[in-house]
This record gives structure tokens, sequence and C-alpha cells, in this order.
């Protein structure tokens, strides 16, 4: 977005001279921390009153100079001018938006439930506080979150859009419905749809294009029935509150569902293709330390789980549940500081390369834990508690390529096959001489005994490609730059080299449960839209 209001305009002619002094300064100063950059600005720009600029006129600034022509455009300068960019450093950009307060279908003993928010949320939290301020209206939601990126210099062309809040199965389905078409209406503009469908159709070619939709639901909401029509409504990936492996800990923590309902759900799920993501909670009720370390390798060992990705939710004690009450009655402790980085440093190990954990804490405000841990960089400490140890994680998180340039020639393509109850996993992934992950493919192979009514019949007899995923900073659509791992041509190499398995392997035809903003590079692929799914004969 370039600045076109008169007045930013006259404000950067007007101080044209000081802008390229301070990106000449940025350029010639290399990395920069935030507050060096600030400096460096102090220094240089100053507002229409005198002060320095904000540092979001600043990086528009750039992109209106450049769009005139006045200086060349940079990649390695508007990647240090931007704010936070780790935003997008894995290669989309992630917008988050929260349901409306609707009654959960659990009582979950350490969920708080206060009032005006969904199940599990607090006031205070940054997400619920956004989605307030906007009255929980999804097209408001989506829309500021994208002006806000685009502001800090972020590409917004390419959104992973998580839907957050509540059991997402449990909203009726005409707000579901309603709710997902208003998402998409902010990310194409112009009038809104009047249907679904027709949502989705325009997002295929949209300025802003869905390449991920997520949705959080639980174990035992999951069926065939509900796993067509989260791909109806255009989901890709689904996380489920998994928790834990042992049934004693969730009959405890009343979980109302088992480690059955999840593997079920799980294996339904994978076989239709979605990528999968699970929330693991060490120190509930009844749970030890030495006993999460071992319900963490069941994630790995248990065929029917291994999930593509995880978020760590250690328990919060949160005052007005049930567990603060056990608590005061001296039938629940915390765990310390030490024992949880000793719990998470000791569990880590066993994540294979195929995962990426998202998430090592909830962002919850330290106002609201009553006691336990409070730190919010807990993921930070407990790899430097690894690796004072000698240990490595090697969750994909761990090991993406991020800002460092790479060298195209150089990369390697390995196969990293693993098993499940019902496929055989094909992690395709480019690796650097160093070891860093610069992209991936996930391809599954439906074993020959799976029973028919366990797969949606237009992907019956088919290979499928869960995800494709390019790392490195977000590059806008139709670019390329030299050094940066996006739009080089990974992805394409990776498709063919899962058609090779799959043909090896005896499959006819390869599906890809693609995103909405995904199907026109999958066209280019060779890719035909079939219902719900992207097509191919092999």
């Amino acid at each position: 977005m370039l600045i076109h209001e008169p007045e930013s305009t006259a404000w950067v002619n007007v101080r044209q001279e000081e802008l390229l002094a301070f990106f000449d300064a940025v350029r010639a100063a290399g990395k920069l921390s935030a507050t060096q950059l600030n400096a460096l600005m102090v220094k240089h720009v100053h507002g229409a009153d005198g002060n320095s600029a904000p540092q979001t006129l600043v990086v528009e600034a750039y992109k209106e100079l450049t769009a005139q022509g006045v200086i060349p455009f940079e990649r390695e300068l508007f990647e240090r001018l931007r704010q936070k960019p780790t935003r997008t450093i894995s290669g989309v950009a992630p917008v988050a938006v929260l349901t409306g307060p609707y009654p959960c279908p659990a009582d979950c003993i350490f969920c708080p439930d206060a009032k005006g928010v969904p199940r599990s949320y607090l006031p205070d939290e940054p997400a619920v506080q956004r989605a307030m301020r906007e009255r929980f209206d999804p097209f408001k939601s989506v829309k500021v979150r994208m002006d806000t990126l685009a502001s800090m210099g972020h590409p917004t062309d390419k959104i992973e859009l998580l839907i957050i809040g509540a059991t997402w199965s449990a909203y009726p389905k005409k707000y579901q419905e309603w709710y997902v078409r208003r998402c998409l209406d902010a990310m194409n503009g112009g009038d809104p749809a009047k249907t679904l469908e027709e949502a989705q159709v325009r997002n295929e070619t949209a300025a802003h294009r869905n390449v991920g939709l997520v949705i959080e639901t639980r174990p035992d909401y999951v069926d065939m029935a509900e796993v067509r029509r989260l791909r109806w409504l255009g989901m890709t990936k689904i996380q489920l509150g998994a928790q834990s492996t042992n049934n004693e800990i969730l009959k405890l923590n009343r979980r109302d569902h088992t480690i059955e309902d999840t593997r079920r759900a799980v294996r339904l799920l994978r076989l239709a293709g979605f990528k999968l993501h699970l929330h693991w909670m060490p120190n509930l009720y009844g749970a030890t330390p030495e006993g999460d370390v071992r319900d963490y390798e069941n994630l790995w060992t248990d065929t029917a789980l291994r999930p593509d990705e995880l978020k760590i939710y250690p328990c919060m004690l949160i005052e007005d549940t049930e567990l603060y009450r056990l608590w005061q009655a001296g039938k629940y402790r915390p765990y310390t500081d030490e024992e949880l980085i000793e719990t998470l440093a000791q569990a880590k190990r066993f994540t294979p390369p195929y995962c990426r954990i998202n998430r090592v804490i909830r962002d919850i405000p330290a106002q609201y834990i009553a006691a336990g841990s409070t730190q919010s960089n807990l993921r930070v400490v407990v790899q430097s508690e690894m690796k004072r140890r000698g240990w490595q994680c090697q969750c994909i998180r761990c090991r993406e390529v991020r800002n460092e340039r790479v060298d195209r020639a150089t990369l390697e393509m390995q196969d990293y096959r693993y098993e499940t109850d019902a496929t055989t996993e094909h992690f395709l992934q480019y690796l650097t001489p160093t070891g860093k992950l610069a992209g991936f493919l996930r391809l599954s192979l439906p074993h020959a005994d799976v029973p028919s009514d366990e797969i949606l019949p237009e992907l019956r007899g088919n290979a499928m490609v869960r995800e494709l995923h390019i790392f490195g900073p977000a590059i806008e659509l139709g670019t390329n730059d030299a050094g940066k791992v996006q739009h080089s041509g990974l992805g394409r190499r990776l498709a063919e080299r899962a058609i090779e398995i799959a043909r090896e392997a005896g499959f006819k035809r390869l599906a890809v449960i693609s995103a909405l903003g995904t199907r026109e590079y999958y066209r280019k692929l060779g890719f035909e839209l079939e219902d719900l799914y992207m097509l191919k004969s092999i």
C-alpha cells in the first residue's frame, strides 16, 4: 500500500533529503536492533510536528519513493526497516481472528469462563482485546490486521487465516458459514459476496489470497460428516485440543474425550489431507514432570498420532476455576520454573524433524496467573537449557531458513519417511549445507487396508499432498529475489518428486488439499479442481 493521502505525500516530498540520508545510514549500519534503528530515525527523520517520525510512516515513505523511481527498491534494506520482521519470517502473513462468545460443550477444570469472551479466553489477552474492539466482527477484524501488517511493511498478499475461539464445531452452522465468508470478503475487497462459494472463487485471484485456513476444535467432534464440512468451508489445517495421551489425566481434568477419540480424529483428518496440529498441556491435574515427558514421547511413538504441528500450553492456574479451588485445598501444585524448564527440555528432544512446535507457552497476561510460571520467553529459556546440555530440538521452527541468504545450487532434497496407522508419510525437505530447512512437502500414501468409509469418496485410491511450504521472509506473489527461496522453483521440484514417489507406489492420481489462494499455483503444475480438492493424473 502506497501513501496516497495528500498530506502524507507532501511530507515525503518535504522530508525527502532527510529520508534518503536515513536510508543511507541504515544501509551502512548493516544489521540493526530495534533500539538502534529507532536511534537512527530520531537522528535523521522528523515528522510534521518536528519530533521523530513514526516507523510505519518511514516504511510507507520508502515504498512511495521506490514506486516513484527516486531510489531503487532493495529487499535487504526494506527488511531492516520493517517492524517485527518475524511476523512473516516463515513465508506467509498470519492473521488471527476470534469468534464471538458461545457456550462450550465441555467444562474443563482448568479453563476460565470470563463473561463476554469465548470460553478459555481472558479479556486482557491481546487477541481478545483486538476482537472486542471490533465487536467480534470477522470482516473488520481481518481488515484491521491486514492494514496493521501492511503499515509495518509486511506483504499481505498471502494470508494464513487462523480462526480461534471456543470449539469451532460447536458453533451453529450458519454462523460458521457467515464467519468464513466475511473473512474472505475482507481479503477479496469490493462488494460482499452473496454466498460462501462466490467468496471462495473470488479469493483465488484476489489481492490478498488465503493460503491457509485454520480452526480449533475438539477430537470428539470429528466424524466423516464434520471432515467433509470442514473441507467445504475451506479449512486446510485443524488444531485439535488433545491436551494429553493419558485417559486418566483427561478424566481428572474433565476433558470429556479420550485418547481413542483423538486417534480417530487424527486418522480421519489425515486421510482427508488436513495438516494436523495438536495442543498438548503439561502440568495438568494429576500429572508429574516425569509423566509429562513420557506423555510427550507418546505423541511420536503412537503411530495413530504423530502430528505435523504442536502447541505446548503448560497448564496455567487461573482464579475462579475448579483447578484453582483444588490448589487452595492443597490437591494441586503448579510446577516451579525449574521443573517446567526441565520437563520441556527433556521432552523436546523427542520431537521429530517433520513437526513444527509453534508455541511453548500461551500468551496469558501475568496478572491472571495465580501461581506457577509466568515466563513469557519460555521457548528461549528452554532452548538455552537444551544448548547448555548439548541437546538440539529438530522441529521445523528451530531449523527453518529465516533471513539467511541461500545458494539454491547447494540445497539437498531429503526424504524422511515414517509410518502412521493409516498412511506412509514422506516428508520431503530441502536442506542447506548447514542443515537449515528451506522448504518441504508432506506426501501421504494411504494404506491399502484402510476401510473405504474412512476416506472421502473422491479421494479413494489417491495419493495426497497435505502441505507444500517454502520458507524465508514473505515475498510478494510474482516476484523473486536472488538468495531468497520463495518463488524460486523449489515448490515445483518438490511436487515433481512427490509425483514420482506416488507413481512408484502404484497410485494413479495425486490430490492436493489446496487453499483457495494456492489453486492458481497448482493449476500451473497441471492440477485441476474437482469438488473440494485439486487433482492430477500421474
